[in-house]
């Protein structure tokens, strides 16, 4: 036998040895039993399909799961009662838990009344593609409120209210576009505004054109301007250059002449006569 026949018997050998040492060990690994490890668990109602805000949740929109006891949901519900008939405060997707942060009391109702805080009141503001920032001021973005008016005859523009969060823009389509990061071509933005703010934003809609300036959310500083006007906008006019005309001189009175002393009166020459013991005078002209 050859040196190379000789190489291939122990290659195929050890071919044929690997294979049913691969086979019996694989049918001992089948043959172990499966050891199921309990997990500690409690029931979580969650949501069974994404939901909008405001949606007012029956008994399809909710199902329970189990989740482990290792990580619970604070203030999670364990009862698909508990969250029936109460309203959405915010969006929420499929299998995500329900907790009170995002479901309205059972007196609040649904819609979008119980989305608004305490002590906040919801602002309509009619827009358009420009006024709404290209349709950007979706839900959850912070804008500045800048009006544009007429007065004293002064084109006048300001930032009357600021960091405002938009509540809703446009109707539940467009809602749903705003999910995935589209803009909303919407005609009326809701914001949520304390009730100052709710009547400068009404004063100043009845008086001037309202403009959305959006901002980061992160920035929360207020914005502090002195508003503009149409001549600082334009900038000061120049003063006009010098007048190479010389100035009117100023006329001179004339010395008053002085009018010619009268005539002296004659002269008046007085003789006196002396005649003995008696004398006399004459005036003589």
């Amino acid at each position: 036998m050859s040196r190379s026949t000789r190489t291939i018997l122990v290659l195929l050998f050890s071919l044929v040895v690997a294979s049913v040492a691969s086979f019996v060990v694989y049918r001992q690994v089948q043959a172990i039993p499966v050891r199921e490890v309990e997990v500690r668990s409690y029931p979580v109602a969650v949501a069974a399909k994404a939901l909008p805000m405001g949606t007012l949740l029956s008994a399809t929109d909710v199902k329970l799961v189990s989740w482990p006891q290792s990580s619970p949901v604070p203030g999670a519900f364990s009862t698909v009662e508990s969250v029936v008939n109460r309203g959405l405060l915010a969006g929420v997707v499929e299998n995500e838990p329900l907790t009170p942060t995002k479901v309205a009391d059972a007196q609040a109702g649904a819609g979008l009344a119980p989305t608004i805080p305490p002590g906040m009141r919801a602002v309509s503001v009619k827009v358009d593609e420009v006024v709404g920032v290209a349709g950007f001021a979706v839900p959850g973005a912070r804008v500045d409120l800048v009006v544009a008016l007429t007065q004293q005859d002064q084109n006048v523009s300001r930032v009357v209210v600021t960091n405002v969060l938009v509540l809703t823009a446009g109707t539940k389509y467009d809602q749903d576009a705003a999910r995935d990061g589209r803009p909303v071509p919407a005609t009326v933005v809701t914001l949520v505004v304390t009730p100052e703010d709710a009547e400068r934003i009404s004063l100043a809609a009845s008086v001037g054109r309202i403009t959305l300036a959006l901002r980061n959310p992160l920035d929360i500083e207020p914005t502090a301007t002195r508003g503009m006007r149409l001549a600082s906008l334009m900038g000061a006019a120049d003063p006009p250059p010098p007048s190479t005309v010389p100035a009117p001189r100023r006329s001179i009175a004339p010395p008053p002449v002085k009018a010619p002393a009268p005539p002296a009166p004659p002269a008046i020459y007085s003789v006196e006569t002396i005649r003995a013991a008696k004398r006399t005078s004459e005036v003589v002209k």
